[in-house]
């Protein structure tokens, strides 16, 4: 065996090692405690809750680790808001009819909604500083 052959198997090797422990960490990451100002949805309730008013949604997963970074972000975001907007979680694997009828491809995503109507949507994690401005231009 050459050199090259001996060095390129043992960075194979590490690499997978590292992707390994990695995706393990990743996959056990406690999730954020939710607010109690953040309505959990379904597709039951999903239009009733943003009918009125202005509702920011976030389309998550369980398994999603941008998803479990905005949480603490969303937190942070309903206790600054108070009554001035609401702040919902829907779950994309388990409510998989609201996912398709707004057509949610990446996770996270977050649709601003005024009286029912879609306003504003972000893909990907976002700062409360950029939601709260969003948020205020439409209240």
């Amino acid at each position: 065996m050459t050199i090259t052959v001996i060095i390129t198997s043992l960075l194979f090797f590490a690499f997978i090692a590292y992707m390994y422990f990695t995706f393990k960490k990743i996959k056990n990451t406690p999730e954020a405690e939710t607010h109690s100002a953040i309505t959990e949805l379904t597709d039951l309730d999903f239009q009733a809750q943003v009918k009125t008013g202005v509702t920011l949604v976030d389309f998550w997963a369980g398994w999603c680790m941008p998803c479990k970074m905005m949480a603490p972000v969303l937190n942070e975001t309903a206790e600054e808001l108070g009554d001035t907007a609401r702040i919902g979680k829907l779950d994309v694997d388990a409510n998989r009819e609201s996912s398709a009828k707004y057509s949610v491809r990446s996770i996270p995503t977050l649709i601003l909604f005024k009286n029912g109507k879609e306003i504003n949507r972000f893909v990907g994690v976002k700062t409360k500083d950029f939601l709260l401005k969003e948020i205020r231009k439409v209240v």
